[in-house]
């Protein structure tokens, strides 16, 4: 797998179209070969609309599952996600509002049972990041944005979906590799990407009773549209060549993890993070 020749771009709003990008990210590998594995279950995806979350969604409807999506204000690229997974033979419920919403975000779970019977798997995926080179110039509002964007609304639909999930059922969420290593010019990103890892293991280890699972991959730098809405075109050029394997990853490439997260395959696994990042050592 490689990453054709990224040209230079700039998108100016975040979370970005995919639609727009050069080349268009992967989002399932023509070799996936599907098995059965959430035939008859139900997830919501945050983000789902394009990215790792279109991944995952194409990914979860080719095992089976029915697919809930929310996303922001990308309706070209959720309206496209949607054509794939009921290409799958798959409902696909689009849910179009802000994560940042504690209401919303109970609205949506409660739209998702209504619509599709049930809810089993909650994706936390959906994400925002401003780089600065400057800590200084990170000011109140951009921490608001970030903090609720990133980690505010992981506990909005972790607590809306828990009237809803079954022993059996789990939590995936996205966590970074910026959660490991440093990242100078995303201080307050990375800041949310370690609470999400800390959310992860402490919120597993309070539902264990209940026999819910919470896990969550980590990825290093893959090719979305937040990197085109968030990053110079020099970045952009350059990006992924930091990782051992001196290039990005796509989110076909992640989007398995998430698979065998909410699949039984993981029924012994709870509290823990999967690192798909091209290499990089990470600790803890």
């Amino acid at each position: 797998m490689t990453t054709a020749t990224k040209r230079p771009q700039k998108q100016n709003k975040q979370p970005g179209i995919e639609a727009r990008m050069h080349p268009a990210p992967e989002y399932i590998k023509e070799t996936y070969k599907p098995a059965g594995k959430l035939i008859g279950k139900v997830a919501l995806i945050t983000g789902g609309d394009s990215g790792i979350g279109r991944s995952v969604a194409v990914h979860f409807a080719e095992e089976g599952a029915d697919i809930a999506i929310l996303y922001l204000n990308e309706d070209v690229d959720a309206k496209e996600t949607q054509k794939l997974v009921e290409a799958a033979g798959k409902k696909c419920l689009l849910i179009k509002g802000d994560v940042k919403d504690a209401a919303f975000c109970k609205r949506a779970v409660e739209q998702t049972v209504k619509a599709l019977g049930k809810l089993n798997i909650l994706v936390n995926n959906a994400g925002m990041q401003f780089p600065q080179k400057d800590v200084k110039a990170i000011d109140e509002a951009q921490l608001d944005v970030t903090f609720r964007t990133n980690i505010f609304a992981y506990f909005y639909f972790a607590e809306a979906a828990l009237e809803y999930l079954q022993a059996g059922d789990c939590i995936i969420n996205t966590t970074s590799v910026t959660a490991y290593r440093s990242s100078p010019s995303l201080i307050d990103y990375s800041s949310t990407k370690g609470a999400i890892t800390t959310f992860t293991r402490s919120l597993a280890t309070n539902l264990t009773d209940k026999h819910i699972r919470v896990n969550a991959v980590a990825p290093g730098p893959v090719w979305t549209p937040l990197i085109v809405s968030t990053f110079d075109k020099e970045k952009i050029k350059k990006f992924g060549s930091e990782t051992a394997m001196k290039r990005a990853g796509q989110p076909s490439e992640l989007g398995p993890a998430y698979v065998f997260l909410a699949s039984d395959d993981a029924s012994f696994i709870t509290g823990q993070v999967i690192h798909v990042n091209g290499g990089e050592v990470v600790n803890g």
